[in-house]
This record gives structure tokens, sequence and C-alpha cells, in this order.
């Protein structure tokens, strides 16, 4: 039986469609779950993405492809572990800045601005 997301796991959302709503001017907030420490010239932390609305009425976390264990479809949260790790991630999804929590349960919101349109162009 597949697992239909938005019935199941209403809080969840996977790649595809965090790409989606953020292209279509859902925010993206990173939320700092262990405090970041620099080992050598790499940052390490533990970092989640949610999708939200400028409302705040509507939040998804971010979550990994369901992968099928036994008779289930396994869903786990999309967890960074790296800055480095986390800013390709969000350079791949279309934005153009990244700011990044280095505390416990600090979030910085970031949203996919579009350039504005050239007016000299024709």
């Amino acid at each position: 039986m597949e697992i239909e997301l938005d019935k199941e796991t209403p809080n969840v959302v996977t790649e595809p469609k965090f790409r989606q709503l953020v292209a279509s001017g859902y925010s993206a907030e990173v939320v700092c779950k262990a405090e970041a420490y620099r080992k050598a010239s790499v940052w390490y932390g533990e970092w989640i993405i949610r999708v939200v609305n400028s409302e705040g009425t509507f939040d998804k976390i971010l979550v990994t492809t369901p992968r099928r264990v036994d008779d289930i479809n396994e869903i786990n949260v999309r967890v960074f572990k790296t800055v480095n790790g986390l800013t390709s991630f969000m350079h791949e999804a279309g934005f153009r800045h990244v700011d990044v929590p280095l505390f416990d349960d600090e979030r910085t919101v970031h949203s996919i601005h579009k350039k504005p349109a050239d007016k000299n162009k024709s």
C-alpha cells in the first residue's frame, strides 16, 4: 500500500514538493538542532528545514524520500550535518543566499527572490 504524504503525514514534505513550494512563494526556515562547531575548516552541527507560508499557518518539515522497509514506507527528517551540505542544498533549490543559525533552536527564514526585470530592456 502506497502512503499518501498529504493524508498520512501532513506535517512533512519531500524534496520535489519542497522545491515546488519555495518556487511558488513559500519560505524555507532553517532550524539549528545541535549547536555548530568548527573542526579544521569545516562547520558541523545539525540543521533541519521547514517550509512555511508568510502567515505562519502552513508548515511542513523536509523529509527524505520514503523508502520501503518490510511492509511500510519509512520517512525520516532530512538532517544536514555540515554548513557546506546545507548551503549546497539551498543553492540547488534556488536560493541566492543562506543565513545559517549556529546555536540550538535558532532559526532563519529564507525566500527565493526573483531578479527584478531590467527596466531598460524593450
